[in-house]
């Protein structure tokens, strides 16, 4: 949930982004100077027609820009640590524990450049002043010691997404997704419309799932939701399985969000 004094490094104020109606008529989120900074990768992918080779483009463009392959040629254990940790660490992370060091510093990442804070890490957060706020930002500052430079690298993570997810889906401003859950105790009832029908606030990244079948797997319940592309944050399949193998995984950004809950039978 956005903060009322919430600061954010993007077009848009954390109110809007973290809305209902921002999901109905969705606007295109942009990161300052992102963009910008990364103009010669985008002009080399606009050159690519095989989205396997994009992957890869953009992986060697990270590689490059911060150092990560030079991680066996520094002198210390922690400089090699640092470079070693990629984005691709946290995204590991993140699919192994969401809870973990590296799920608070992407939550982390949502907070500092969209302006929405995480309402769960490890357990409710219901104020910024709390002690469990308290808790997830020392989890965050541990993880974001762990690598260099780790929030440019997401910068530019979630802007080669919203890139991909332009190219792939050109015609479509939302995806249906899923995701399954057991209780209600990561989300937040706004309202409950009926039986099946809910508003939730969903914490501030929260993991989906584009396989219907597979939302299964993780609940008792399913929560099916259309989410705005410019919400997906990352999308399992936009890169190589040589360098990530967590296909059906969506990364969403959180906010106010119509679900519909499927019980099982």
């Amino acid at each position: 949930m956005a903060s009322p004094t919430s600061m954010n490094r993007c077009n848009l104020p954390p109110w809007a982004i973290a809305s209902k109606h921002y999901n109905s008529k969705p606007q295109i989120i942009e990161i300052q100077g992102v963009w910008h900074n990364g103009r010669p990768l985008f002009e080399k992918l606009d050159d690519q027609e095989d989205p396997e080779k994009r992957g890869l483009i953009f992986h060697d463009f990270m590689d490059v820009r911060y150092q990560l392959h030079q991680w066996e040629r520094e002198e210390t254990k922690n400089s090699r640590k640092s470079l070693k940790n990629s984005y691709l660490r946290f995204l590991r992370g993140w699919l192994f524990d969401s809870n973990s060091l590296e799920g608070a510093v992407l939550k982390g990442w949502v907070e500092s450049r969209l302006g929405l804070t995480p309402t769960f890490h490890c357990e409710a957060i219901n104020d910024i002043h709390s002690e469990t706020y308290f808790r997830y930002t020392v989890d965050r500052m541990k993880g974001s010691e762990r690598t260099n430079a780790i929030m440019p690298q997401l910068d530019l993570l979630y802007e080669f997404v919203q890139y991909e997810l332009r190219r792939r889906f050109s015609t479509q401003t939302h995806l249906t997704l899923y995701r399954g859950i057991y209780d209600f105790e990561e989300h937040q009832i706004v309202e409950k419309h009926d039986k099946s029908h809910y508003l939730l606030r969903l914490n501030n990244l929260n993991s989906f799932t584009d396989d219907f079948e597979k939302a299964w797997e993780f609940g008792s319940r399913v929560l099916q939701a259309e989410v705005p592309l410019t919400k997906i944050f990352f999308m399992g399949g936009l890169l190589p399985k040589s360098l990530f193998k967590g296909e059906g995984e969506v990364l969403v950004i959180g906010g106010e969000y119509e679900v519909k809950v499927l019980i099982g039978g």
